[in-house]
Formats: structure tokens, C-alpha cells, sequence
């Protein structure tokens, strides 16, 4: 990442290249995969929901990041691409929410209880965890007239009602898979 953007800051001094560099924070969506830790969150609270599963294990529940939705930051790159003078500019919601903030969230948006649920494995801890992300954006509202629209609660929410939709989505093709064919054979 830090490459991309130094390289991106070369070509555009060096060669004159309308060249603009965003640093993001973190932006989630329902499309995120399941190796990080808001959709491993909004999936096993889904598959909870569901009866699919019983627990989920978490790592460091007091980690905060600037969490936004994907969406917001894709318009924030749009307009960086649309301004005369290409620069570089920092996409962030300026909040930060910790995993506990988010866990609760998701629990609270299928009306259980996370503390029912979560459990804290120290095999989910990281060596290097950093306690606090956070970012600003002031340049980027500032020149772009940027703002982030979606809330950090209805991106959570947002994030659990796909995954809800997802799994249903499957578990109604796996009870079609399981039903009776029709013989192929004629008379």
C-alpha cells in the first residue's frame, strides 16, 4: 500500500500524470470477505439467528477502527478522479467503534444478546494489534465536499440483514437439492 502511493506521488511530480492516491480506512459492505473480522461477526450472528451455530469465538473485543461503508469511500475515489488538480486525500468516517461496539450491533439487530454468544479466544489476538485507528477526512470534505453517508449502525445492520438473506438464500436451495426429483424416464 505504502508503495502504491509513493509510486503514485512519483508519476505524478515526475511525469505530470493526473494521478490521485486515496488512503482508506477501513469500508466494509455485505460483499467483504469472510476472513475479516465484521463479516466473520455478521455471519455467525446470521448463522446464530439461523440455529446454524451456537458460538462465536472472538479475539480483542476492545480494538477500535474507523469503520465505513465501501460505497461512501467509492464515491469519495469518484470524486477525487473528477477535481482539476489530482492530490492525495485520506477517506475515513473520523469515528471510531471498537469490535465490541460492532458485535453488540449485529447482536442487536436480530434482538439477542452477544454476551450470550461471544466468547474471547487469545488465539484470535494479534502479535502486533494496533488498540486505535482513526482518520481524517477534513481534506477530503473539505475539497471534495465529501461526507460519508451511511451510518456505522446501518452498515452493521446492513451487513447482518445480507447475510441473513444469504444464508436463508441457501438454506432454501439445500431443501430443494434434498426434495424428490422427478423421474426423467417416459412411459
Amino acid at each position: 500500500k505504502v508503495f502504491g502511493h509513493w509510486m503514485t506521488v512519483n508519476y505524478r511530480e515526475s511525469f505530470g500524470l493526473h494521478a490521485s492516491s486515496g488512503i482508506l480506512f477501513n469500508h466494509e459492505s455485505p460483499l467483504r470477505g469472510l476472513e475479516f473480522v465484521t463479516r466473520k461477526i455478521t455471519h455467525a450472528v446470521a448463522s446464530i439467528k439461523l440455529g446454524r451455530q451456537k458460538e462465536l469465538f472472538l479475539g480483542n473485543l476492545e480494538a477500535k477502527r474507523d469503520w465505513g461503508f465501501a460505497g461512501d469511500y467509492v464515491e469519495a475515489m469518484w470524486l477525487m478522479l473528477q477535481q482539476e488538480k489530482p492530490d492525495d486525500y485520506v477517506i475515513a468516517t473520523g469515528q471510531t467503534h471498537s469490535v465490541r461496539d460492532f458485535v453488540k450491533l449485529a447482536f442487536d439487530a436480530v434482538d439477542l444478546n452477544y454476551e450470550d454468544f461471544v466468547k474471547v479466544d487469545p488465539k484470535f489476538y494479534r502479535p502486533a494489534e494496533v488498540d486505535l485507528l482513526l482518520g481524517d477526512a477534513s481534506k477530503a470534505k473539505k475539497n471534495l465536499a465529501w461526507e460519508p453517508k451511511l451510518s456505522f449502525e446501518n452498515l452493521v445492520y446492513k451487513m447482518v440483514e445480507a447475510d441473513l438473506a444469504r444464508l436463508e438464500l441457501q438454506g432454501a436451495a439445500i431443501s430443494l437439492n434434498s426434495q424428490s426429483k422427478p423421474s426423467l424416464k417416459t412411459a
